[in-house]
């Protein structure tokens, strides 16, 4: 396959993307977060009870189709590789600070883009602080960063995730008791479960065709001055900003009265680094570990399990992001986040240092030898 075919691929991925953004929040998502990877798994992590805060429990078809879609799409093309063994608890540790931080700012890289789109500057600080720690990350990937290598398992391990959260999906559908369901709030704003399904299926698909990922195209660009995979990233910001004007949702570019959004610009920032390092560290953002998962990566499907318990982290102990509000005496209301949020954020990035240290190969081969 050629380079510019793969550039195409990319692009057609990102348009979708961003279509797919624009349709489900058009049928019900919530606006500027049509298809946000953490926010939706923060809301399965509520409807599982792993969360007690009641306005964003919902079980998020997206979730299922991109997983699913991604698996389909990598047994027919003969890529789905059963393999796990690289560091799983500190993937699992990893996924969690992701989380942690992306809901501190609010949204993963996906919705930090999908806000850009809507108008929202907030989320213009959150690349900045994105970009930093992938900045940060790649650095110690020159140094030798390395989880360490994955071994072949059983298909049946490699399959994990997907038949866990197919299970799962008919459990919603059949015995819908099980599970909870926000009343009011973002989780209780979304499209039909089915056609949500069929949307993320597609997207899942195609991002497994095309390797999509946002930390992959930064740090890509960085290394090795390839560009191939931020075409994505522009795809998604130009059909969403384009769609936001053609149903009458853009009302220009600010960092006031943004749904779901907060202009407390510091944590919008450090919260996107602790995003950006650890996923470099993890070898792809949150869209990109659903997509691995599903053609096989079992360390993955760890990681996509340590994101949702960190949801749950992140909402039993008020670590979360507060959106901007308005006040019933019409005074604007910055959000932020707590002091707990403010420490779990510290700490994340003091764990993310640890673990970048601790795991570079080089230095370690250094060391062995000087003790010979």
């Amino acid at each position: 396959m050629t380079n510019k075919k793969v550039n195409w691929w990319v692009v057609l991925t990102g348009v979708l993307v961003g279509l797919a953004a624009v349709l489900l929040t058009k049928l019900g998502n919530p606006k500027n977060m049509g298809f946000c990877i953490a926010c939706f798994l923060r809301d399965i992590s509520g409807s599982l009870s792993l969360h007690g805060a009641a306005k964003v429990q919902y079980f998020r078809p997206e979730i299922i189709g991109l997983v699913l879609g991604a698996f389909i799409m990598s047994v027919a093309g003969k890529e789905f590789k059963a393999k796990a063994g690289s560091s799983p608890a500190t993937r699992f540790i990893l996924g969690a600070f992701v989380m942690i931080g992306a809901l501190v700012f609010l949204g993963c890289p996906l919705r930090m883009v999908i806000r850009l789109g809507g108008g929202d500057l907030n989320a213009l600080f959150g690349l900045v602080g994105f970009v930093i720690g992938i900045l940060i990350g790649v650095v110690f990937l020159k140094k030798g960063f390395s989880l360490k290598r994955t071994y072949n398992v059983g298909k049946l391990e490699g399959a994990t995730l997907p038949i866990v959260l197919v299970v799962l999906g008919v459990l919603v559908l059949a015995v819908p008791a099980l599970f909870k369901f926000s009343e009011e709030g973002p989780g209780s704003m979304h499209a039909s479960f089915f056609v949500a399904l069929v949307i993320a299926l597609v997207v899942g698909a195609l991002a497994q065709r095309s390797r999509l990922c946002f930390v992959g195209g930064i740090r890509d660009a960085v290394m090795f001055k390839d560009f191939k995979l931020l075409y994505g990233f522009v795809a998604v910001f130009a059909v969403v900003l384009l769609g936001n004007v053609v149903l009458g949702n853009f009302h220009g570019f600010s960092t006031v009265s943004q749904p779901i959004s907060h202009s407390s610009q510091l944590w919008n920032i450090l919260g996107m680094v602790l995003v950006g390092w650890g996923s470099v560290l993890l070898g792809g953002c949150p869209l990109r570990q659903l997509i691995l998962a599903g053609e096989g990566n079992a360390d993955s499907a760890i990681t996509v399990f340590g994101m949702i318990v960190g949801a749950a982290f992140a909402h039993n102990w008020g670590l979360a992001g507060n959106a901007d509000s308005v006040a019933e005496d019409g005074a604007y209301v910055v959000g932020g986040i707590s002091q707990n949020g403010k420490i779990a954020v510290v700490v994340g990035l003091v764990a993310l240092l640890v673990i970048s240290v601790m795991n570079m190969q080089k230095v370690a081969v250094a060391k062995e030898a000087q003790e010979v």
